[in-house]
Parts: structure tokens; sequence; C-alpha cells
């Protein structure tokens, strides 16, 4: 639970736990873009499952194969969800937010891999993650690519 505090507090700092609707829908985005609510409700969900893996696999025996290395990409996982406000809405850059959230999806494939190893109910539940993650990363990029970036003072294609 300190894990879950700890990460939304840092996360929620920079621009509120609804992050800011209007930057998020200044930009050009993909048909396949989420609407601007559902990533609160979603990634509070994503989290709660996420902690569940964690705890699985935290308590499994500490010599357990790939348990040391799941950990390590959960961690970075949690330290590239607390970032990304702050990459994306605090200094107002898509590139950056879209640097994080391939990050974020690189993360979460190790862990998943790492889970499979492990133990089955922690790999559903990255999985669910993982799945966000890819569309999060879809939408990031394209967004990072085709609208001008505030922070940088330039799109990656313009």
């Amino acid at each position: 639970m300190v894990i879950f505090a700890a990460a939304n507090v840092t996360s929620a700092l920079p621009a509120g736990f609804g992050g800011d609707f209007a930057f998020y829908n200044s930009f050009q985005q993909p048909e396949l873009a989420p609407p601007d609510w559902a990533f609160a409700p979603i990634w509070l969900f994503l989290n709660a499952t996420s902690l569940v893996a964690l705890s699985r696999i935290a308590n499994a025996p500490v010599r357990t194969p790939w348990r040391v290395a799941f950990l390590w990409s959960e961690g970075m996982g949690w330290v590239l969800f607390a970032a990304f406000t702050t990459l994306y809405f605090l200094l107002r850059s898509p590139i950056l937010g879209a640097v994080d959230t391939v990050a974020g999806l690189i993360a979460g494939l190790s862990s998943l891999v790492c889970a499979s190893h492990i133990d089955f109910p922690a790999t559903s539940f990255i999985l669910l993650r993982v799945l966000w993650l890819l569309l999060a990363t879809y939408v990031s990029v394209f967004v990072a690519l085709s609208n001008p970036d505030p922070f940088l003072g330039t799109g990656l294609l313009r």
C-alpha cells in the first residue's frame, strides 16, 4: 500500500488526479485514443491488480528463480508511472511522455515474462497492465509524432 500511495501522490502532484484534460485534448490523437476521463479509473484498477501480483511474487520464497528480476522490473514500472505526469503534464512534453510510456511498456513486458515463470495469477494481472500499455504506447507515440512539443519546442515530425 505504501508503493501505491507514494506512486499515486507523486503522480498526482503535477496535474491532479485527473491530469490536465485540456492539455491532453489539445493534441491530434488517433481514433483509438481513450477519452480523458478513462485514465484515472483504468490506472486505479491496473495499479490495484499490479499490487496483487507484486504481493504474490514478493512473498514467494527468496530463492525463487525470476523473482528478483520481477521485483526490479516492477520497481522500474512504478517509478515510470509516478514520473509520467511530471514529464507529460508539468513539463508539457508529449515526447517525454511517449518515452516514459515506451519505457513503461518495456518494464511491463519484463515483469510479464518474469511472472510467467513464477505465478499464473500474477501473470494474468500483469498482462492486463501490458495490454493497456500497448494501447497507451500507440497513442503516446502517435501524439509525439503528430504534434508540436511545447517543452522541447518542436515535434518529432515537424
